[in-house]
């Protein structure tokens, strides 16, 4: 149900809220504690970002100008979950009144398994980023592959249909843009990583998806390859290095697509541009993804071009 919030500035500072470890051990009152935390209308819907860690997190400020935009009556925290603590966590926030939330590094695998019922997309997937709470019932869902593509589509303007896109690394991150890439009917969706087992294990999971398959290469073929796109789903842009990719596999026009994101560019950007690609860091990838899950979770699609230039700007200035 939607709520008019044209009068209503809760949203106007986001809040951090932490939760000692021996919270989430069962020693303390689960409710209780997250009733000391939260000082909203008790009318109004919750949400959080649930994390390890969860302070750097825009999630806050990016849902906060989606529920202006849309008049949502709605808060959404930041909650640190130990490590070892997830479902507890997840679990106290739930019998609170929630009605949903977000999951980040590193509980995406940990939030499949609490979830009771799973979209087809996170099934796929195999990880879980969007909660929502419906009484009993626990949805849990993936919006990172079509907050990809829809970044790709709108800000980008990447016609996927018919491009050859490479995919670099083959963890979670990899595995959750697959399917909405699939389902987009590319030339060839390749992928690779440093234990190429990897890549073959996430092909054979999408292999009876659709009629594009996944292609695992090694890194040994890829000089003879070229694509239209290339993501880099690796970690490696956080320690500041380079993925595994020759800059002889950027074809002309092409984009290097980085899921990181930042103030400048990541080694792998600075790579393509040598090969004369267009690059894009993951800002927009991360903003669109939150907007599916806003919908998931309100049934209304939020403005999504305003926030990404908001936070880029906001980059710009750091």
């Amino acid at each position: 149900m939607v709520r008019d919030m044209r009068a209503r500035t809760i949203l106007d500072k986001p809040r951090f809220c932490t939760f000692p470890h021996n919270i989430y051990a069962g020693r303390q009152d689960f409710a209780a504690t997250l009733h000391h935390y939260n000082n909203s209308n008790p009318m109004t819907d919750r949400y959080a970002i649930v994390g390890h860690p969860v302070a750097h997190s825009k999630s806050p400020q990016i849902h906060a100008l989606f529920a202006r935009e849309t008049h949502q009556d709605m808060s959404y925290e930041r909650l640190l979950a130990p490590v070892d603590g997830f479902h507890g966590a997840m679990e106290a926030f739930r019998r609170s009144g929630a009605k949903g939330g977000n999951v980040t590094l590193p509980f995406k695998l940990e939030a499949f398994t609490y979830a009771n019922d799973l979209t087809e997309r996170a099934r796929l997937a195999g990880a879980v980023n969007t909660l929502r709470f419906d009484g009993d019932r626990i949805l849990g869902d993936n919006t990172d592959g079509i907050g990809l593509c829809a970044d790709l589509a709108k800000n980008q303007q990447v016609v996927l249909t018919g491009a050859r896109i490479l995919i670099l690394g083959a963890g979670g991150a990899a595995r959750g843009v697959v399917g909405p890439l699939l389902a987009a009917r590319p030339a060839q969706l390749a992928i690779t990583n440093r234990t190429h087992s990897r890549a073959e294990e996430v092909a054979d999971a999408f292999a009876a998806m659709s009629e594009s398959t996944v292609t695992p290469l090694t890194l040994a073929e890829l000089p003879t390859q070229r694509f239209d796109l290339i993501i880099n789903a690796t970690s490696a842009s956080l320690a500041k290095d380079l993925p595994p990719v020759p800059v002889s596999c950027f074809d002309d026009g092409a984009l290097a697509y980085d899921m990181m994101y930042g103030v400048g560019q990541t080694p792998f950007m600075l790579l393509a541009a040598t090969a004369g690609a267009r690059t894009a860091d993951g800002l927009g990838m991360l903003v669109e993804q939150a907007a599916e899950a806003f919908h998931v979770w309100r049934g209304v699609r939020p403005s999504t071009g305003p926030v990404i230039a908001h936070l880029r700007e906001q980059l710009r200035q750091a």
